[in-house]
């Protein structure tokens, strides 16, 4: 199989698909490896590794997608690589479909087979390709919030841990997934109070075990997150639906309840947010202020450290990377259901359920 990795285009985004490991490995499977030239600048790696590696440095984003069979991506296509798609091309990315009718659409028309890094989903409901980067973002999410609660930053000038005789911030992390649970580890390492919401009550008590004192859990309803998020200093939106548009659990009025220079973060964002009247921000410029309230709410968290996350993703991706390559993508997604689940587009038509049910007009 001829094997495509470009270089990002999306605004900030540093990482590449795959590692010179990951390439070495897919060329000693007999593969052909396209790697555009200057893919791994942003994040550390040179052609000359992606050479020494066995790939083939290509000049442009038009070869590596006019040759490969199967395009592997971080981030899903921007608006000038819709043109570059081919019909029957497999696509393997993060894609966040049900946030983006554009894109949808895009991919429809191409009649590409786009298979999502979120939504390749084990039996145990596991999802092995999401996991390093929500592992990242869920640490950065913490992070960001302790920097914009900064004055210059237009926060409410506290600090996360507090100092004697003066109380840590306060943190509210709504979901307790791979995100929340990173935004709990490291906001309660810095010394912060913090409450985190789940309707799973199983998930809550494993947390409670972990972080005694440091921690709140509290079940999640619009009444226990508004009288939260009001005493709120920083509040964490982690709330995932697999390959779904993500429920708004913060509403408008609770943003308008909280105190000025208060700060949230919506992680959620890629799945259009779980913060009512969030929209996305970039890198390049994170935060807005709405309601008196700092708004963090980046695409691709994890792109501002591209070397670990590209190390990290590539870790996880390879061997279904390996496993396609080996069988091509029918069989393989017959051998192996997490991968079948990662099906979104093909044959010009929605697969995935969560994609249909955003979209149910372009729905055949």
């Amino acid at each position: 199989m001829i094997i495509g990795v470009p270089t990002e285009i999306k605004e900030g985004e540093y990482r590449v698909a795959v590692t010179p490991a990951g390439a070495h490995a897919l060329v000693a499977d007999g593969h052909q490896v396209l790697v555009q030239q200057g893919a791994g600048d942003g994040s550390n790696i040179s052609d000359e590794e992606y050479r020494r590696a066995g790939a083939e440095l290509v000049s442009g984003a038009g070869e590596v997608f006019g040759r490969a069979e199967m395009v592997m991506k971080v981030k899903e296509p921007v608006s000038p690589e819709y043109e570059l798609l081919n019909q029957g091309q497999i696509l393997f990315t993060y894609l966040h479909l049900a946030s983006s009718e554009e894109l949808t659409k895009a991919m429809l028309e191409a009649e590409v087979i786009g298979v999502a890094y979120e939504t390749v989903q084990r039996d145990d409901g596991h999802l092995p390709l999401l996991e390093p980067m929500s592992e990242v973002a869920g640490k950065m999410a913490a992070e960001v919030g302790a920097q914009c609660l900064q004055k210059h930053s237009g926060g409410r000038g506290v600090l996360m841990g507090g100092v004697t005789g003066v109380a840590p911030a306060e943190v509210v992390v709504i979901g307790c997934g791979t995100v929340g649970a990173c935004a709990i580890k490291v906001a309660a390492g810095m010394g912060a109070h913090v409450s985190a919401f789940d309707i799973n009550t199983q998930r809550l008590a494993y947390l409670d075990d972990i972080h005694g004192a440091a921690l709140t859990t509290l079940y999640s309803s619009p009444l226990a997150v508004a009288e939260a998020t009001g005493q709120a200093d920083v509040v964490i939106g982690a709330v995932l639906i697999p390959g779904a548009r993500a429920p708004h659990v913060v509403t408008e009025d609770m943003i308008e309840a909280m105190r000025p220079g208060s700060v949230v973060v919506d992680v959620s964002i890629d799945q259009g947010g779980c913060v009512e009247n969030i929209r996305p921000t970039s890198h390049a410029e994170p935060t807005y202020i709405e309601h008196g309230v700092v708004h963090y709410a980046v695409t691709n968290i994890p792109a501002a450290v591209p070397r670990t996350s590209t190390y990290a993703l590539t870790n996880a991706t390879l061997p279904y990377a390996r496993k396609i390559g080996e069988l091509g993508i029918v069989q393989a997604m017959e051998q192996d259901a997490a991968l079948a689940r990662g099906l979104n587009v093909a044959d010009g038509e929605i697969k995935y359920p969560g994609v249909r049910e955003a979209f149910p007009h372009l729905a055949n």
